[in-house]
């Protein structure tokens, strides 16, 4: 019986290429689902990992109403699928406070807000947008220990959020935490650490509620704390890589019921020396970020061993070398699939072992060109 991931005729999808199972994309979704109680209004899901319509449109039909992006880009593309509350992740400024007026104005329908972390670009947004009829929603970001983006929690951040709260030009929601940084492999570790970063806030709680300022709208973790966040009531989550899966979280976070829905389909081109073979699985087809032995895995191949990689090439040793024949397709699995994915326009969509159509990876530029 052929492996779940196997075509039928490999030969309907040239090489390297990215593949995707739909009946595994809707498992995902389901699980995500669960994961919250079946609360849908809690999901925030982050689009990065997959950039295309027609996951969106997914998970509209599975109750979800909000997303996260972390481009204008992905930011269309979800209007354009029928989304309706869109949050970029990303405190904008210089050219992209232009491109979101542009698309407030195309949308009209669609609740865009983004990040804010700094006083300083909280005057110049409120200042800009003065008289243009924007309706933009603000959450500020707070920084618990990652130090990538957020703003310290100290006395200056009860400042910035009272000061947003009064600028006449924006709405602000509430707060956002990205607590990226833990990822530690039990899930009561990371439970630990998650509980302790948004004890952070309780200062910043009491500060709104004293000063009788609206409850806030707290959005907090991706996919490595999704599991601890969604116990919280009145937390919003926002998962993404889970939609697809990889193996960097496959093999990390046990407890999360997440399966393998994306891979990278590949062909042995050359057999250079004994127990070594070449596949067309270069830094051009699949994440090369991380060291050499965490960047894909071969699921019908699973004692391959990555040896170097370059643009177009994977040279990998093995121990069946003998049974190898060139153009051998193999199935990678891999580490990262959020960059993985922006490397393709493309995915070749996979039902019963069939190429049933074509999804285009519609923001995987940073811009969509009309």
């Amino acid at each position: 019986m052929p492996a779940w991931y196997e075509l039928k005729d490999p030969n309907q999808v040239d090489s390297p290429a990215l593949v995707v199972y739909k009946k595994r994309i809707e498992q995902n979704i389901n699980f995500m689902t669960r994961i919250v109680g079946g609360d849908t209004s809690r999901l925030i899901p982050h689009v990065k990992t997959h950039k295309m319509a027609e996951v969106v449109k997914m998970q509209l039909a599975a109750g979800i109403s909000k997303f996260k992006c972390a481009t204008i880009a992905e930011a269309e593309m979800l209007a354009q699928a029928g989304a309706k509350w869109v949050l970029i992740a990303y405190q904008l400024t210089g050219p992209k406070i232009d491109r979101m007026l542009e698309l407030i104005k195309a949308y009209p329908d669609v609740q865009f807000g983004s990040l804010i972390d700094d006083r300083n670009v909280a005057k110049h947004l409120n200042d800009y947008i003065k008289g243009k009829k924007a309706s933009w929603l603000i959450f500020v970001d707070v920084n618990v220990g990652m130090n990538r983006t957020g703003h310290a929690v100290n006395s200056d951040l009860l400042n910035l959020y009272e000061y947003v709260y009064k600028l006449p030009n924006l709405l602000l929601a509430g707060i956002h935490v990205y607590d990226g940084h833990i990822r530690e492999k039990f899930f009561k570790d990371r439970k630990v650490q998650a509980d302790q970063a948004l004890e952070q806030l309780a200062v910043l709680y009491e500060f709104i509620e004293i000063n009788g300022l609206p409850d806030p709208f707290v959005i907090a973790g991706g996919t490595p704390t999704f599991t601890v966040h969604a116990l919280r009531k009145g937390v919003y989550c926002s998962p993404g890589t889970c939609l697809f899966w990889d193996a960097g979280y496959g093999d990390q976070f046990r407890e999360q019921p997440f399966v393998y829905a994306a891979l990278v389909l590949t062909r042995v081109i050359s057999k250079p020396a004994s127990g070594t073979i070449t596949l067309d699985l270069g830094h051009k087809a699949i994440a090369a970020e991380n060291p050499i032995d965490k960047r894909f895995r071969l699921l019908n191949l699973p004692d391959a061993e990555l040896v170097s990689q370059s643009e177009e090439h994977a040279v990998v040793k093995v121990s069946n070398w003998d049974s190898i024949s060139i153009g051998d397709v193999y199935y990678a699995v891999p580490y990262h699939i959020c960059p993985t994915v922006a490397l393709h326009g493309y995915a070749s969509v996979v039902e019963d072992g069939e190429v049933s159509e074509v999804w285009e990876v519609t923001a995987r530029n940073r811009k969509i060109v009309h």
